[in-house]
C-alpha cells in the first residue's frame, strides 16, 4: 500500500506544492521563505517519519505584508495530503498521543483521526510574539487548519512553559510524534476499519 500525495494549491495569496509519503524515513526539503516555520515542519517531518516536501511562496514577500496567508495555505494543504494519502484509513491505529520536554516546557498531543475535525488548543505565547519572520499567534491558527483539513480532532495543551520558542517546538514534535502513532498499521486489524461504526 502507497500512501503518497501531491497537491498543488495557487490562490491570489500563496502559491504552494507539497508532496507527502506516511511510510518515509523522515526527510524534509521544506522551503517557505519563513525560517522558523521551516525549522518547524523539518522538525515534525523527523519526529513523525514522513517524507515531506514544500515549496511555498506567498504575499509576505511583499514589503509590508505579514506571513499570516502562507503559514494557515502550508497547513491547508499539508492537511488535505495527509487525508488524502491515508485514503480508506483501514488498519490505522488512529489514537496517538505524545508528551515532549522542550528544556523547561512540557507540551503535550492527544489526536484522533476520526474524520471529525476540532482543535483544543491551550498554550501561552504571549512571552514573544515574533520569532524571526514568524507571528506566533500563527501557531494556533496553523494546527486548526492542519486538524480541519485532515479530518482530524487535535488537542494540543501547554502543560508548563516559559521560552515561546520551546513551547512551539514542543507542540510540533509532540504532534509528529503522535501522528506517527496514529497513521501507523495495526497488523492485527489490517483491512478492518478502526471504527464501532464501520466508518471514520
Amino acid at each position: 500500500m502507497t500512501r503518497i500525495s501531491h497537491i498543488t494549491r495557487n490562490t491570489k495569496e500563496t502559491q504552494i506544492e507539497l508532496s507527502i509519503n506516511l511510510d518515509g524515513t523522515g526527510q524534509a526539503d521544506i522551503s517557505t521563505g519563513i525560517g522558523f516555520l521551516d525549522h518547524m515542519l523539518t522538525l515534525l517531518t523527523f519526529h513523525s517519519d514522513f517524507d515531506l516536501k514544500i515549496i511555498g511562496h506567498g504575499d509576505h514577500e511583499t514589503v509590508g505584508m505579514d506571513p499570516h496567508h502562507l503559514i494557515e495555505d502550508v497547513a491547508i494543504a499539508l492537511g488535505k495530503c495527509i487525508s488524502e494519502a491515508l485514503g480508506n484509513k483501514l488498519g490505522i491505529r488512529r489514537y496517538g498521543s505524545f508528551t515532549i520536554p522542550m528544556d523547561e516546557a512540557l507540551v503535550t498531543c492527544d489526536l484522533d483521526i476520526s474524520g471529525r475535525p476540532y482543535l483544543v488548543f491551550h498554550a501561552d505565547l504571549s512571552g514573544n510574539q515574533k520569532l524571526g519572520g514568524y507571528d506566533t499567534e500563527m501557531t494556533e491558527e496553523f494546527f486548526r487548519a492542519l486538524a480541519f483539513n485532515a479530518g482530524i480532532t487535535l488537542h494540543l495543551n501547554e502543560n508548563y512553559g516559559q521560552n515561546t520558542h520551546h513551547i512551539i517546538e514542543g507542540m510540533f514534535k509532540s504532534t509528529a510524534r503522535a501522528l506517527k502513532q496514529a497513521v501507523s498499521i495495526d497488523e492485527a486489524k489490517v483491512g478492518e476499519i478502526p471504527s464501532s461504526k464501520g466508518v471514520l
